[in-house]
């Protein structure tokens, strides 16, 4: 029998593909805010750590694991005539009709999770309404007990507060959940609460950058479910790799 009683996830890079969900929709809006000047488009792609040749993004890419006000914050800057409560409510809306490219089959997967008594949650850097039109988009929102954003109230990953509320709203002890995500933001986070982790590489960082965070890094999160029929109390603390 596993230790783990719920999962927390991460979305974007973690039951999504960051580069497949967010490349194109990165371009698109770059260039819906330069309004057809390239030159601004490139600055704009600059400031964001993406590269509009290659659509590729930087590994400090605030699109990656930032908040849509950390990255309002560097776009800013060079929008003189944007103000930020605007530049915000333009994103939020450009960010719910994205297309989401699931990083593995999630109705199956996450139908599977909950067969075994997993609650499961999901906590995010993006904003809350954006998140909850992707779960629904991908017909999974049932599945979910918990969903959080930037903006609804427990602040930001890499501070614990998003992993602690999901601890304290299902009434689950922290070292019993295991937050499953493709940053160090979000393996930085689930340590901050006392949770579990398990990197994922379907986003930016490489396997070297999260491993010593996690207890294993995965390809993807459609091996979560072998990951945890081997999981026993024992092997708490042990990383292993996969």
């Amino acid at each position: 029998m596993t230790s783990i009683r719920a999962v927390l996830f991460d979305k974007d890079g973690t039951l999504f593909d960051f580069k497949a969900s967010w490349g194109q929709w990165t371009q698109r809006y770059l260039a819906q805010l330069a309004g057809g000047d390239d030159m601004k488009r490139r600055e704009l792609a600059n400031a964001v750590g993406f590269d509009i040749d290659r659509r590729r993004f930087e590994s400090d890419s605030p699109i990656i694991a930032g908040t849509p006000d950390e990255i309002a914050e560097v776009l800013l800057p060079h929008l003189p005539s944007e103000g930020r409560e605007g530049l915000l409510l333009s994103m939020n809306r450009a960010t719910m009709q994205a297309e989401m490219v699931e990083a593995a089959p999630l109705r199956p997967l996450l139908r599977g999770l909950r067969a075994r008594g997993l609650t499961l949650g999901v906590a995010t850097n993006d904003a809350e309404e954006p998140a909850r039109a992707h779960l629904k988009a991908a017909d999974v929102e049932e599945y979910f007990d918990y969903l959080v954003g930037f903006d609804s109230g427990y602040g930001a990953k890499p501070a614990a507060g998003m992993c602690t509320g999901f601890s304290e709203q299902i009434g689950v002890p922290a070292d019993e959940i295991v937050m499953v995500g493709d940053s160090r933001h979000d393996l930085l986070a689930g340590r901050a609460a006392g949770m579990r982790t398990v990197a994922v590489l379907t986003g930016i960082a490489q396997e070297d950058s999260l491993a010593p965070l996690a207890e294993v890094v995965l390809p993807h999160i459609g091996h979560l479910p072998a990951w945890l029929e081997g999981v026993s109390p024992a092997e708490k603390f042990e990383r292993t790799a996969v």
